[in-house]
């Protein structure tokens, strides 16, 4: 005779165990289907983004042939700065040349049917290769902007034909345009590089992350292990609470007040940009260093005071490098939200055209928010690959700083 008692499965019992069930497949299938239309959204803005950007990457020009012999131009080998040069091939009449050869080559209209400025891809070109002022060459040129466009389907009707009759020569193409990424702002679709901004974005996330990240340590370091617990610390985090959530375009106005009535000449500069943004990114370091300073294991700190560690070397030798992990983790969400800001970037004056990237800290700038801001607001078509192929970059920046971020965060990773 067994003593083992077997359960008795009532018909109740057997519905209210099948209803579980049912409702932990339907559990799985809901968080299943969340990350497959995550996923799927995500591939939608990617898809969409390469497919309207790739065209921003390549450049309608027309093939040129120059005989640089018959134009009598000289190059000075003493000179070693290219601005000076170019501005030498200006005087010498570079452009009126290029408009010559491109009536030859063209027709009578092939002086318009060049993008404006063109002339100055011919000066870079003898720049790179002075050998080739010393016989003739085949110098492709950015088109005019209605010419490109008719060239790629969207442009004038009446344009279409004659992008078709220079295709079919040979004299119209699409090429690769890496100096897209080299260049910087202009007027002209065909000449328009995003070099500029992005300098000026890598300098003001430089600045925002030496000002956002040590101050916001350090105040999540001293609010969580020396700050005294009473009404005044309460205070203070809800403030940083508070701050957190605030719209950034009020940080922008801030920074209006303040920043450029003390520094008045600084207008538009990273300087004042990275000041702004590290306004705003500063309290999710804090709260994000906070929470990852509390997650750190009391034993560590009883351990290392009881091998009579002092409490600052406490805090600095044990406590913050196992907490660094999830202090970089809040800096990568400040930081990301700061490269996408717009608003307080523009209320501080960083929406001027600048046609010369910035040389420094204080020179004005734009960044890449801004740049792909202005452009969308141009009725020019040519913009739009542009705007898109910009957004592609501003991603892949992103990209590369958020990968960084996280092999650093894994490299100072503990475990116990």
């Amino acid at each position: 005779m067994s003593d083992q008692i077997s359960p008795t499965r009532t018909p109740a019992f057997e519905a209210r165990l099948k209803k579980r069930y049912a409702a932990e497949r339907r559990f799985k299938a809901a968080g299943l289907a969340a990350i497959l239309f995550s996923v799927a959204v995500l591939l939608f803005l990617l898809v969409t983004m390469t497919y309207n950007g790739i065209g921003g990457f390549t450049r309608a020009e027309l093939a040129v042939p120059v005989d640089f012999r018959e134009a009598a131009l000289n190059v000075d080998p003493s000179i070693e700065d290219e601005d000076e040069i170019v501005r030498a091939l200006e005087a010498q009449g570079l452009p009126a040349v290029i408009d010559f050869y491109a009536e030859r080559a063209l027709g009578e209209d092939g002086a318009a049917q060049l993008a404006g400025q063109s002339w100055r891809n011919a000066a870079q070109e003898i720049v790179a290769n002075p050998a080739l002022l010393n016989g003739e060459a085949v110098l492709w040129l950015p088109a005019d902007d209605d010419l490109a466009s008719a060239h790629s389907g969207d442009g004038q009707a009446a344009l279409q034909p004659l992008a078709r009759r220079l295709a079919e020569e040979g004299k119209l193409a699409n090429r690769l345009d890496l100096d897209f990424l080299a260049r910087s702002d202009a007027t002209d679709p065909q000449q328009v590089g995003i070099w500029g901004a992005l300098k000026g974005s890598i300098l003001t996330m430089i600045v925002t992350l030496l000002l956002a990240f040590p101050i916001g340590v350090l105040a999540a370091l001293y609010l969580e292990e020396y700050a005294p617990k009473n009404r005044w610390t309460d205070v203070i985090e809800v403030s940083i609470n508070n701050l957190a959530a605030v719209p950034s375009i009020i940080f922008g106005l801030l920074g209006l007040a303040v920043f450029l009535t003390l520094f008045p000449n600084l207008r538009s500069a990273p300087l004042i940009g990275g000041m702004t943004l590290a306004l705003m990114t500063m309290p999710v370091i804090v709260i994000a260093g906070r929470n990852a300073i509390k997650a750190v294991p009391p034993s560590i700190r009883d351990g290392a005071m009881a091998l009579g560690a002092s409490p600052v070397q406490v805090v600095f030798h044990h406590v913050l490098p196992l907490a660094l992990p999830g202090i970089l983790t809040g800096t990568i969400i400040g930081m990301a939200r700061a490269l996408g800001e717009t608003a307080p970037l523009l209320m501080i004056g960083m929406r001027a055209f600048v046609a010369t990237p910035p040389g420094g800290f204080t020179d004005p700038a734009t960044v890449l928010p801004v740049q792909i801001f202005l452009w969308s607001d141009e009725i020019d078509r040519g913009f739009v690959e542009r705007t898109s192929a910009a957004i592609i970059v501003l991603l892949l920046f992103l990209l590369v700083m958020n990968g960084v971020a996280i092999y650093l965060r894994n490299r100072f990773e503990k475990k116990w």
